[in-house]
């Protein structure tokens, strides 16, 4: 009697990156920063001419953060972002100590001024711009909103009668509430409106869904599909999630708001290098100027 050797063979051990990612969605990490930590893995294996990192220690991970500052030139933020990544790789997936690491030549943190706009520049921008990246916008100004804060609002997140937006799972992973700006309640109302019809062409052809979060979408099955989870700032087309080949309609994209931002700026002829963040600068400092306190406007921006 033979026996079939594949058979009994033992499963094959995950890959790194498997193994990267499992820990982070174990953790509930965002898929950015799962996605920054997949990169500067695999940036660190080809520094070191693809050795397998449970072979190195403190000595390679120095040189790598050292090289990515004299040779690299990356800002302090970056050489900290590799930094969390190996220390992460290292502690939660290998699940070993790399050992005291010294001697790091440390990239250095520019002490820079962020950008405010006067309440005239703010209009003067805002004038240029139409439709969702305004609104976008207005958002971003009347609530100090992040960018992505504001993309990933679902419709469930805004309450009209309190006259607040829920801001779910914001820079470090808080929860937050804040202000819904009045002014902005009609083009809201009826953007809203509009993107009902659309989520209603989505569903008649068999469409519809948006990704859920924490795994939702097992808790409650159809849930992708109800109004009150779609996104309000929709992307134009739909994509296919690879792991799962379902179809989704996801967020629209930062770049998109970010390019009507920098056309705006150019049309109202600034003299000052704006952003879609510098509403957010903006808010927070007029506040202050309007007699707000530091704590309140601290809670506002989810500091």
């Amino acid at each position: 009697m033979t026996i079939d050797s594949t058979a009994t063979a033992a499963p094959a051990a995950p890959r790194l990156l498997d193994r990267v990612r499992a820990a982070c969605r174990l953790r509930h990490y965002s898929p950015r920063t799962e996605e920054a930590y997949r990169h500067w893995i695999v940036r660190y294996i080809k520094f070191h001419n693809l050795r397998h990192p449970s072979t190195m220690s403190a000595a390679e991970i120095n040189q790598f953060l050292t090289h990515l500052a004299v040779d690299g030139q990356v800002s302090a933020s970056t050489q900290n972002q590799a930094f969390s990544a190996l220390l992460f790789l290292y502690q939660k997936v290998l699940d070993v100590d790399p050992g005291r690491i010294e001697g790091v030549v440390r990239a250095k943190r520019p002490e820079r001024l962020p950008v405010v706009l006067t309440r005239g520049e703010v209009c003067l921008v805002l004038d240029q711009l139409q439709r969702t990246p305004k609104l976008v916008c207005l958002l971003l100004y009347g609530a100090g909103l992040r960018l992505l804060e504001a993309l990933q609002l679902r419709v469930k997140d805004i309450d009209f009668a309190a006259g607040e937006l829920l801001i779910r799972h914001g820079k470090g992973g808080k929860d937050r509430r804040t202000m819904l700006p009045a002014a902005v309640v009609p083009l809201l109302h009826d953007h809203l409106n509009n993107r009902r019809l659309l989520h209603q062409r989505d569903l008649a052809q068999g469409l519809g869904r948006a990704p859920m979060p924490d795994a939702l979408d097992r808790k409650l099955p159809g849930a992708d599909r109800e109004w009150v989870w779609q996104w309000v700032f929709p992307a134009a087309s739909h994509y296919t999630d690879r792991h799962t080949a379902v179809r989704y309609r996801h967020h629209l994209h930062e770049s998109v708001i970010q390019r009507h931002v920098k056309a705006a700026c150019l049309k109202a002829g600034l003299a000052k290098r704006a952003t879609s963040h510098t509403f957010r600068h903006s808010f927070a400092t007029h506040l202050l100027e309007d007699g707000y306190d530091i704590r309140t406007v601290q809670e506002l921006l989810g500091h």
